[in-house]
């Protein structure tokens, strides 16, 4: 059990893992509650979905456990309740309750209990011992409760009841609701496929605002052709990527320098560029070029959405965290091309903005003329631009990515 602790969670992502349970679970309603007790301070998240019998909650809590998953659910490996709260935490309580009227069933994993009794011990805590932060939401209505005490991994200071506690936990609930609007955008604007309802996602009682990674309301956006990319299985059948690029607009082209900041992203712009991969409307990956291409300042505006296909995961290398996935082999060449059309429309709006706001980008003039006033014979951007382009496409006509690439590291040097 300390093994798994490693399995490759943040806090945001291991909050995120439950918030896909309680998805599943049909809530309208999930809150995220950060409450600040000094060494005792605890993270609770409560949802209103259907809750679950005691039997249904052994299963849960239970590693190695067997469950059919529907087509549209969120989980996949079982694992997230356990090893995504005990990644956090060395103490995890559970209570749920499946209907009004039916008793409440509370499980626990207390890590220094099973190190203690070196057993696999589950507990049934008694109600008089459980925190009213447990009970409290549970009191009227169904849903589930999950709380999460002992937080070594999240407060480790060495004097966890000073001002250093209050403002590390306040700092993480900010980067915690950063997180989760963005993973979950789709279901906080209705958006996703189920979307004839909205999930309202709330930390420390503020709702969650989303993020949509693609600026779709600013007037500027270009939204490119929808593209297909058909993979096949081992089995045989096909398997479809839905592809859909963006460019977003320059930064002069917001509607204003608010709109502007907030598109950067929790992660900023460069960092935010690249690809978008969604598992069931759920984001599992946020930016990034998976080795297909490199980031670089000149591509900052181009984003592309890629919805993986249902049923498919294990083409995709999906981690049990589900915070990163493997692209197949067959796939990469086809996100290659689509990825090189974006990026050049990205660095073409990327110039027109450094033009138009009168920043350097093609000052690569006044560098070429002071080698030739040295008589250092050195080339011209703007009268052997020409040559070189076509110099670098007879060498890499063949492989777009890394002529992209090797354009851009030209003009950087000439800027």
């Amino acid at each position: 059990m300390s093994s798994l602790r490693d399995i490759g969670y943040d806090l945001p992502s291991a909050v995120a893992d439950l918030v896909d349970n309680s998805i599943d679970a049909g809530a309208e309603n999930i809150d995220v509650t950060f409450g600040e007790q000094g060494a005792n301070s605890w993270i609770r998240i409560v949802d209103d979905g259907m809750g679950m019998t005691p039997r249904g909650l052994d299963e849960a809590m239970r590693y190695g456990s067997q469950r059919a998953y529907s087509t549209s659910a969120l989980g996949h490996f079982g694992l997230g309740l356990k090893t995504g709260s005990l990644s956090q935490c060395r103490r995890l309580t559970v209570a749920s309750r499946r209907r009004r009227n039916s008793p409440l069933a509370v499980r626990r994993w207390d890590l220094d209990l099973v190190a203690e009794r070196d057993s696999w011990d589950l507990d049934t805590p008694p109600r008089k011992e459980l925190p009213p932060q447990l009970l409290e939401p549970l009191l009227k209505g169904t849903g589930t409760v999950v709380l999460w005490e002992r937080l070594d991994r999240v407060l480790a200071f060495r004097n966890p009841d000073g001002a250093a506690t209050r403002r590390a936990l306040a700092n993480m609930a900010t980067e915690v609701a950063d997180h989760l609007g963005m993973v979950f955008h789709r279901f906080i604007t209705g958006e996703w496929a189920d979307g004839d309802a909205f999930v309202n996602i709330s930390v420390n009682g503020e709702p969650v605002t989303a993020w949509d990674p693609f600026a779709r309301e600013e007037q500027h956006m270009k939204a490119l052709a929808r593209q297909r990319i058909e993979l096949v299985t081992e089995g045989g059948s096909v398997a479809t990527l839905t592809v859909r690029p963006y460019v977003l607009p320059a930064q002069s082209h917001f509607s204003s320098p608010e709109a502007h900041q907030v598109a950067a992203g929790p992660h900023r712009w460069n960092r935010q560029q690249g690809f978008y991969v969604y598992r069931r409307d759920r984001m599992i990956q946020s930016g990034g070029w998976n080795r297909i291409r490199t980031m670089d300042e000149h591509a900052k505006l181009a984003r592309i959405a890629i919805d993986l296909p249902a049923g498919h995961e294990e083409l995709f290398g999906i981690n049990v965290a589900k915070m990163s996935i493997v692209i197949p082999e067959a796939a990469r060449a086809p996100l290659r091309t689509i990825a090189s059309a974006v990026v050049q429309q990205a660095q073409r709006n990327y110039r027109e903005h450094l033009d138009r706001t009168g920043a350097p980008v093609e000052a690569a003039a006044p560098h070429s003329r002071r080698g030739e006033e040295n008589g250092s014979g050195g080339p011209s951007i703007s009268g052997d631009w020409p040559l070189i382009l076509r110099t670098v496409n007879e060498a890499l006509g063949d492989e777009p990515a890394r002529r992209d690439d090797l354009l851009v590291r030209l003009v950087n040097a000439f800027d």
